[in-house]
């Protein structure tokens, strides 16, 4: 790690909270903080909204500084997208066990991510590079403001909580179609 550059750190940094913040969200589910009352269940979901909070700020600022100061790695362009979607699935699954979001939109965004990390592989075997769409970034900022919403779980903003996850899950599968019909022809067998 002492030869690492600054955005590689933070990426790797992400990737370790992913940990506080599951044992945290999940905290009753597995038994290990024993009965909570309900105010401060409240307070360790705060804890855990406000550590994946950080983490998807580290996401922002580790490729900022990476584009800004050509530090551009395979170890990061490898790390970076699995530290996002190692985070957005932990949370989305561990949502799911708290019966905030169910589990078949879980299933739909995490495909679509598989399928596109699929097609990515195919790509790079073909020495074609896909830097990520308009829609895909879209998809990305709907899915961390469902989680912090689904998270937070504050009664009065259900409705939108709901909103949210609807039109993130309408972009999950616009920007998968997006993606795959801009790079058809990365499919195609290479002679």
């Amino acid at each position: 790690m002492k030869n690492m550059n600054l955005p590689n750190k933070l990426t790797i940094f992400r990737m370790i909270l992913i940990v506080p913040f599951v044992l945290l969200l999940l905290r009753g589910n597995g038994g290990w903080f024993g009965q909570l009352s309900e105010e401060t269940g409240k307070l360790v979901d705060y804890i855990a909204l406000a550590i994946f909070v950080i983490a998807s700020l580290t996401d922002l600022i580790d490729g900022k500084i990476a584009r800004k100061y050509n530090l551009v790695t395979n170890f990061g362009k490898f790390m970076d997208p699995l530290a996002d979607k190692l985070l957005v699935s932990a949370a989305m699954i561990a949502l799911v066990e708290l019966n905030r979001i169910p589990a078949w939109v879980v299933i739909i965004i995490i495909s679509r991510e598989f399928i596109i990390s699929g097609f990515r592989l195919v790509a790079s075997d073909n020495n074609v590079v896909i830097a990520a769409g308009y829609w895909g970034k879209f998809k990305t900022v709907f899915q961390m403001v469902m989680v912090c919403l689904m998270i937070a779980d504050i009664p009065g903003l259900q409705v939108l909580t709901n909103v949210i996850m609807w039109i993130a899950l309408a972009l999950t599968i616009i920007s998968m179609v997006d993606y795959l019909l801009k790079n058809k022809d990365v499919m195609r067998e290479q002679k």
